[in-house]
């Protein structure tokens, strides 16, 4: 045991920082890429409602012009008017606004934008869960890593005394040659799986780093006596109803099939008439014309302009056939969306029941095997237990032991998608979390 306790105490013993889950969450949301993407698209989404809100605003714009013109008039009949060669220029401005009094479609794309804005915020709190459940995930790989290390470490250093209490009995004759193969055995077992326990230990590391931005720090563990306790409400229906509800995947679906509801409709206005008035001020002058005389023309005018579509080749017809189909698509994503959200909710919830009562069992266990270690170790000492029965039993606590703490992870990890299945995971969650850490 000295060895696990140099490779984990020595970070205990110096001042290094230990970083919490609440901390390693904290620069997951400034440093990860998905999420930077999810909070971007999030903001392209806000400016829905200004470009909708445009459609039923009125419009302004102004133009100029001016032009070189080069005449060369004859005229076949005598005439007033001069002929021969004039050389003018014509220029004006104008500028006019128009206000649209009835365009349907223009309001429907404006209620289309809202939902838009809706359906985003939905969209980037499901990206803010999952970036959650991502960490919590990399940040509890870490730590199983580092106790299953922790874990063969131990099984190492047993194994090698018991090897060495093997090669000193063969010595004095007291066992066969065969307790020292088999404790030997076991020492090149446990070294090969050392390393590749260190190996995977880099991978998960590696991963946190990747979410976090940069190499996590050491990290604070659970507690050795931490207690899980049931989700509240403690009913899989009541938690399976919020998620049908609840779950950010179907208000966000919610929001599309709204949208395509209303994309129906802005497909069949397409066959309603527009009214807008429109307004000009401008001015138009010229130096001269073909009666040699220039002008200088002020105008201004307002009115009604009403437009009656009355054919358009069949492409709204067309497209309104096409809006009625894709929302009768965004019907059936809705419905898939509640059966997925009910689906995690059972799921996770089973996997907090199920490992609520797992970690129970291996703490039982535990106490078990250690027992069953004792007394198989007093026994090898009084020759009524051969060696391998020793290894066995170190092998039985030390897998005990890991299984134990892969279940209070997973356990943990259960409880976070729960609440994120019903659509309320957020940080108080995390904290509840990462109040069992030390």
């Amino acid at each position: 045991m000295a060895g696990v306790i140099a490779l984990f105490g020595a970070a205990g013993a110096a001042p290094i920082h230990a970083a919490d889950l609440l901390e390693t969450w904290r620069d997951a949301q400034q440093s990860d890429a998905l999420y930077a993407s999810a909070r971007a698209q999030r903001s392209a989404a806000d400016e829905r409602i200004p470009q909708a809100r445009a459609g039923l605003l009125p419009t302004l714009s102004a133009s100029a012009n001016t032009t070189y013109n080069d005449q060369d008039v004859h005229y076949r009949t005598p005439t007033l008017f001069p002929q021969g060669s004039q050389r003018y220029n014509s220029n004006g401005w104008n500028v006019t606004l128009a206000q649209p009094l009835f365009r349907w479609q223009n309001w429907v794309a404006y209620k289309q934008g809202e939902l838009q804005v809706l359906q985003a915020e939905a969209q980037f709190g499901q990206a803010r869960q999952e970036l959650a459940l991502r960490t919590a995930q990399a940040y509890f790989d870490v730590l199983y890593g580092q106790d299953v290390l922790a874990s063969i470490v131990a099984q190492k250093e047993a194994t090698t005394q018991q090897l060495e209490l093997a090669k000193r009995s063969f010595d004095v004759g007291t066992v066969t040659i065969t307790d020292v193969h088999e404790a030997q055995s076991r020492y090149d077992l446990a070294t090969a799986q050392e390393i590749a326990a260190r190996a995977d230990l880099d991978v998960k590391r590696d991963n946190l780093r990747q979410i976090i931005g940069r190499e996590p720090d050491v990290l604070k563990r659970l507690r050795g006596n931490v207690a899980l306790s049931a989700p509240v409400p403690d009913a899989v229906e009541q938690w399976v109803s919020s998620a049908e509800t609840g779950a950010l995947t179907v208000q966000a679906q919610r929001a599309a099939q709204e949208i395509a509801s209303r994309e129906v409709e802005r497909a069949r206005a397409g066959h309603l008439p527009t009214l807008d008035v429109v307004a000009s001020y401008g001015r138009t002058g010229q130096g001269g014309s073909v009666t040699g005389v220039g002008s200088d023309i002020k105008q201004t005018t307002i009115g009604l302009q009403l437009a009656v579509p009355l054919y358009a080749g069949g492409s709204v017809s067309s497209r309104a056939r096409e809006a009625q189909a894709l929302r009768q698509k965004a019907d059936a994503d809705l419905d898939f969306a509640r059966r997925g959200a009910a689906f995690a909710a059972r799921q996770a919830y089973l996997g907090v029941s199920s490992g609520r009562a797992q970690v129970k069992a291996l703490e039982a266990a535990l106490l078990s095997s250690q027992s069953s270690l004792d007394a198989n170790k007093l026994g090898y000492e009084v020759g009524v237990r051969i060696n391998i029965d020793v290894l066995n039993a170190q092998q039985q606590l030390y897998v005990t032991r890991r299984d134990l703490a892969k279940a209070r992870y997973d356990t943990l990890m259960a409880q976070l998608k729960l609440k994120a299945a019903a659509g309320g995971l957020g940080e108080d969650d995390l904290a509840a979390v990462n109040a069992l850490l030390e």
